[in-house]
This record gives C-alpha cells, structure tokens and sequence, in this order.
C-alpha cells in the first residue's frame, strides 16, 4: 500500500484497516474511539453555565399536540386526550406525562419551533447538523461540533457518546471520524471492546503492543500525512481508556435500586441513566434515541405507549441531575424532526401526519429559565403565532448555553464555509 492508495480510503474503509490492526496485534476493537479528540478547550463567555449536552432525540416525529402544546378547548384536535396542569404555571401537557408534569418547574418548553424539512430522513438530518442534506457533503452533527469548538472535558473518555442512535446521525461529518460520536447499543452492555480480553495476559499484552508500535513506526516512516497521523493517536487513546479510572462510568450496574427506581424500567430510562454517569465523568455531548414516535396510524393508542417510556426516565434524569447539582451544568434537550398535524386522520385509525410548521422541544438546566414557555402556536396548534424557533435558531441556542462561537466560520476540506448553525441566533429570552 502507498500513501495515495491509503489517502484514497473512504472514511468505513479506514475504520475497518485500524480496526482489523487493533484486533490482530492488540486483541481489542477500536471502533468506539472514533468518537474522540482532544482539543484545547475554548474560553466560554461570562453568561455561558453549560458546560455537556444530554441530547434526548423522539425519533419519528413527536406530537406536539399530545405532549408539550395540548389545546385543551379543541376537542377536534385533542381527540381522546386530556391535558393536565404542571408545576410551571401556564404550563399544560398531556395526560400520560403526569411525572413530568411535576417537573416542568425546571423546563423551558419551546413551543414555536418551525422546519422546512416534513420527511423523517431529512428533518433529522438538519436537526442534528443545522443544513439541509447535499449529495455533496456530510455534514458534522452537533456533538461533532461542539468537540470541535469546544475540546473535550476529560482527555480519558469520549467526549462525544451516542445511545441507541444511528450513526448516520452522529457522525464527524467532514470534521473526520475523530470528531463521531463512540456507538453504544445497549446501556447495559456499555462501551464495547475497551477492556482488555481475559484470555490476554499482561505480559502478551505489552508485546503484542510493542509490536504494534514497531510497525506502526516503520509505516508512519514511510507514509506522512494527517490520516496516519490521526489514526496513530487512536492506539494511545484506547491504552488510555483500558487504563482510565473512568472506564467505570459506562457500567449502570453500579446504580443502587434507589437510582434505579428513579429511572424507571426499559431501554430508554436505562439510556438517561447512563447519560447522567457519563455527563458526571467529564463527558461533553451524550445524545439518547427514543424512537416510534411515527403516528401515522393509531396516533393515541402510540402516543400513551411513548409517553410511557419517556415520561419516567426524563423526570428521573433531570430530578437525579439537580439532587447532583448537576443539573446547572448541564442542558438537558428534548428534540424531533417536526410535529403532528391538528387533523385526526379517522381512515388511518385515527392518526396524525406530519407537520413541519409547528412543533415542540425542550431545554432545561445550563443557565436555562425553568417553568418558562417560549413562543406561541394558533388555537389548533397548525401554524406558530409568536416569536417562531427556526431548527437553526434552536440549535445556536445549543451552542450559545455552551459558550461555544455559533458564529465562528470553519472551512470543509473543499474550501467551503460553515458555522454550528448556519445563519441561526440564539433565542435569548430563554435564558435566566
């Protein structure tokens, strides 16, 4: 293989060359490294309070009008759902979210987000990368982002972690494999492949390292450039992980039932849970996927079961990071591609189709107003009325809770510009 040959891999092609190298000498997959990279961390201006990002994503579309904007005097619209009052005044949401209801005190409910983007594919792509999807370029999803702009907490870890997500969608883009995020599928299960193997002594350990090393010195002699280089500094990341006393933040089996209880059953509350540890041991962008969220068909009936999953494990997490004093430090999202619309389809069972025009997502803690409602939809909750939250409006606000540059231009490989959130601004009224 010559420098060219290797220039001319493809980003998959590259992970599976190291991957294969790091199981033949080291016995270990690295896979999971690739969601990090230690950069200097930038200077967060005065107003700046978050210091991670735990990134709930309802995949598929949540309804806005059975969750987090009911309109209780539309029976039209509501259908079989009732709204329920809250801890915040002026706050209602539906009724299978009666746990977070008490925690609405805590929340900013942005009620007037609005998209272009009313199909599942693209919508979530400009939710997590602030563009529109181009054949042309890939474009860094946020948590890239932020380890770009921002650094990572803990040189240890990953500073950039997905749970249950697609990796489509929490990719380093043209930022490099570095900047993804590190793949988990189960939280019970953890990071994969970073301890060392059992049936591996020290001592074959050490050798099979220093072999590695030896060829790795004689390819690096002949091949120089930034790939190499990069891919180099993923053996050194996965010693230091193996070795990291913070290793231990990815096993939720060290939880007492108490924290448990808190958390709820199932995948998804397992998935907050290990949010929380892993915000706790310096990491700066954990992103959770609940998906199932497609209503189409038997909109309710799916709504209760979501609800369900949701309403428990988020009420826990953001109750666990404020008895933690975490909560201060950390922006807790809720977001989704679009909405439903105010129409109940009777011949679909009654479900609901997408809706791109109005929608809801959530902010809490990072320097965020709890209790606090921004924006404003019509009485059917079809069009915003007030003060309309743009994906990319939203998404600099991320940004801006972090004290990370949104504005700051940097330039992908082909030459072309790019900012965090392309032309969004910050909303600040929903700042304390």
């Amino acid at each position: 293989m010559n420098s060219s040959d290797f220039n001319r891999f493809d980003e998959p092609t590259r992970r599976r060359f190291i991957t294969n190298a790091a199981r033949l000498y080291l016995g270990v997959n690295l896979l999971p490294m690739f969601g990090s990279s230690v950069a200097s961390a930038a200077p967060a201006p005065d107003k700046a309070k978050a210091k991670s990002v735990i990134y709930l994503y309802m995949s598929g579309g949540m309804s806005h009008l059975d969750t987090f904007d009911p309109k209780p005097k539309k029976k039209e619209v509501m259908g079989p759902n009732e709204a329920i009052t809250t801890r915040a005044t002026d706050v209602m949401v539906g009724q299978y979210l009666p746990k977070t209801a008490d925690v609405m005190d805590k929340v900013c409910v942005v009620n007037s987000m609005t998209s272009q983007q009313g199909a599942h594919e693209q919508g979530t792509y400009v939710m997590h990368t602030s563009y529109d999807m181009r054949g042309t370029v890939k474009h860094p999803t946020l948590g890239a982002w932020v380890l770009k702009l921002g650094g990572r907490l803990n040189p240890e870890i990953p500073g950039y972690v997905a749970i249950d997500s697609s990796q489509e969608n929490s990719g380093g883009g043209f930022f490099g494999a570095k900047y993804a995020a590190a793949p988990i599928g189960s939280p019970n299960d953890g990071l994969q492949d970073s301890i060392k193997p059992d049936g591996i002594s020290q001592e074959d350990f050490d050798r099979r390292l220093s072999l590695a090393d030896r060829l790795n010195k004689q390819f690096h002699g002949r091949y120089q450039n930034a790939d190499v280089k990069a891919y180099e500094e993923l053996y050194q990341e996965a010693i230091r992980l193996m070795n990291s006393k913070d290793l231990k933040a990815f096993n939720i089996n060290d939880e007492s039932a108490a924290v448990r209880s808190l958390y709820g059953g199932g995948r998804f509350a397992q998935g907050c849970m290990l949010a929380r540890r892993l915000v706790e041991h310096g990491v700066r962008f954990v992103e959770v996927q609940l998906g199932g969220w497609d209503t189409h068909y038997d909109n309710f009936a799916a709504v209760e079961g979501r609800c369900k999953e949701f309403d428990q494990a988020y009420a826990g997490l953001i109750t666990d990071l404020e008895k933690r004093g975490l909560l201060k430090d950390t922006l807790v999202v809720v977001a989704t591609e679009f909405g439903r619309t105010p129409t109940i389809v009777t011949e679909h069972q009654d479900g609901r189709d997408h809706h791109p025009a109005a929608f809801t997502c959530l902010l809490a803690g990072g320097g965020v107003k709890g209790g606090y409602k921004h924006g404003e939809t019509d009485a059917k909750g079809e069009r915003v009325k007030e003060k309309p939250v743009t994906v990319q409006d939203f998404n600099a606000t991320i940004a801006h809770a972090l004290g990370l540059p949104h504005e700051l231009v940097v330039m992908s490989p082909s030459g072309r510009p790019f900012k965090f959130a392309d032309k969004g601004v910050p909303v600040a009224e929903v700042f304390a």
